[in-house]
């Protein structure tokens, strides 16, 4: 496998070291258990636009926990454990366990909406950049001729 030396985008590139993170991190495979679960898309409407599908069959909306903080979306599923279970299952393909998923968002993306329908969780995701970081045109005013 080949290894990636980021340290040259550390010393030059300030205020891009969760970039550099990032890629870091997705590099040496960190990606932690249940990495394929649950199934998820990731769709775009717009250029600003973009939604998010979990298939999170059997989760009840008490059941999960949806959390914004800074530039990281957690979706979070807790399944209660069943202890009165009176069920002997031959076979039990349907996942029945907790989950965590995170996802990295980019600046000024925010949480709009989020709804469970039909065993699936549509988050929908907004870019709202502030007008002061909107690129503006500048006239350029011609110069006075220097009468002599």
């Amino acid at each position: 496998m080949r290894t990636i030396d980021l340290s040259p985008l550390y010393r030059s590139a300030i205020g891009f070291d969760r970039l550099a993170s990032m890629i870091e991190s997705a590099s040496t495979g960190n990606k932690g258990n249940n990495q394929g679960y649950p199934p998820y898309n990731i769709e775009q409407f717009s250029e600003d636009e973009y939604r998010i599908t979990l298939a999170v069959a059997g989760f009840d909306d008490s059941e999960l926990e949806i959390t914004s903080h800074q530039n990281t979306l957690l979706v979070k599923g807790t399944k209660a454990a069943q202890e009165n279970s009176e069920s002997k299952f031959l076979y039990q393909g349907i996942a029945e366990r907790g989950f965590e998923r995170k996802y990295q968002l980019a600046d000024y993306v925010t949480v709009q909406a989020a709804d469970l329908n039909n065993g699936l969780l549509h988050i929908d995701l907004k870019r709202e950049v502030p007008e002061a970081m909107k690129p503006r045109s500048i006239a350029i005013n011609p110069k006075k001729a220097i009468e002599q």
